[in-house]
């Protein structure tokens, strides 16, 4: 079974989300609920960003993890010194993480506009800051931010910036959509074509402005990426990222990729509440997936079938036509009449069973 590694970044992209602000305490308690939970990556923050992601690297040292990696995240370094004098280069070696992960410029609008220097230079800024993060760590990976959109304006100069990254050392190329804006059918295009063109590994980052941040990250996956990067509950900046809630769950019982083991996976639905907890946030039923969620769908399905089999026992057309404002767990498939008339406030069933009836009120 081909295996797919977890890349969490809760800590870091999931704290961007407007409505969420964990302490210090906070994502050291998440960072050991995901090691339980069997994920291989955590990343932790952006060193030199805040004081608090500064203190959470120094306080994880302590947690002794027993199978999640940390890793630190920062920027490729400034065009116009070497990757030894960039403080931002220094400040990632000083977390003393076994993982760093860097992100750096593949679309060419990007590098005109943004940083302002050639094409050339552009790869010559990523290969050297991995080179000079790989002789000092033991994994490095390379975000190619915005890959999708630079790929689809030009194909050749995204693929130049993965294969200097790859030459240069790294041991994990991520595909970012970093502005969530693309389809699945192009990220499975994009992903095909970055993987015949490097032999490194390939991860997926995707965002979720145009609600594909799932589909999207399944179809990399599809694509040939082995590394999976999302957030508990979907977190994260603007409109969040990859839900992991959705990702894990659809990667293993649907496509038959190995992610976590069976009793980890169990623990999915606890770990989704208990990030929401700390995060002070009501989950909703659109944005998790808990034991709890399927049994409204259930009764709903149920409703339905009653609607098109049951008769009232008066002339209800209006409460016929109405849909109910509230679920129930019904699990019975069974015929369903009116027992009273209904009012608008309440309305009441009888559902027969093979012991008893039973008289469900809403």
């Amino acid at each position: 079974m081909k295996r797919i590694a977890l890349y969490d970044t809760t800590l870091r992209d999931g704290c961007q989300s407007e409505d969420v602000s964990f302490t210090l305490e906070d994502k050291l308690r998440i960072a050991e609920k995901l090691d339980d939970f069997g994920i291989a990556y955590i990343e932790g923050g952006w060193p030199g960003s805040n004081p608090r992601d500064e203190e959470f690297f120094s306080a994880v040292k302590k947690l002794h993890l027993k199978h999640a990696r940390v890793a630190a995240f920062g920027s490729t370094r400034r065009a116009n010194i070497s990757a030894a004098e960039d403080f931002n280069i220094r400040l990632l070696l000083k977390a003393e993480t076994p993982v760093v992960t860097i992100v750096g410029k593949t679309w060419d609008l990007h590098v005109r506009d943004d940083l302002r220097i050639s094409k050339k230079a552009n790869l010559e800024v990523i290969a050297d800051s991995i080179a000079y993060l790989k002789k000092r760590v033991d994994e490095v990976f390379f975000d190619a931010e915005h890959f999708f959109d630079g790929y689809r304006a030009n194909p050749e100069y995204a693929i130049e910036c993965l294969t200097a990254a790859a030459q240069a050392g790294a041991d994990v190329l991520i595909l970012c959509d970093t502005c969530g804006g693309r389809m699945p059918h192009e990220i499975l295009a994009a992903t095909r074509a970055a993987a015949q063109a490097v032999t490194v590994p390939l991860g997926i980052h995707c965002h979720n402005d145009g609600e594909m941040a799932v589909a999207n990250s399944l179809a990399g996956v599809e694509g040939g990426a082995v590394q999976v990067q999302g957030t508990i509950n979907g977190f994260g900046e603007r409109c969040g990222n990859a839900n992991l809630c959705s990702v894990i769950p659809n990667l293993q019982l649907k496509f038959g990729y190995h992610c976590v083991s069976s009793p980890q996976l169990k623990q999915l639905a606890e770990i989704s509440r208990f990030v929401y907890e700390l995060a002070n946030i009501e989950p909703t039923n659109a944005r998790r997936m808990s034991a709890s969620a399927p049994l409204p769908t259930r009764a709903a399905c149920m409703w339905r079938r009653c609607r098109r089999t049951a008769k009232p026992t008066n002339t209800l057309t209006r409460s016929w036509s109405a849909t109910p404002s509230a679920c129930w767990s019904l699990t019975c498939p069974a015929a369903v009449t009116w027992s009273t008339k209904p009012s608008s406030s309440a309305s009441m069933w009888r559902v027969p069973t093979r012991r008893s009836k039973l008289f469900w009120t809403r």
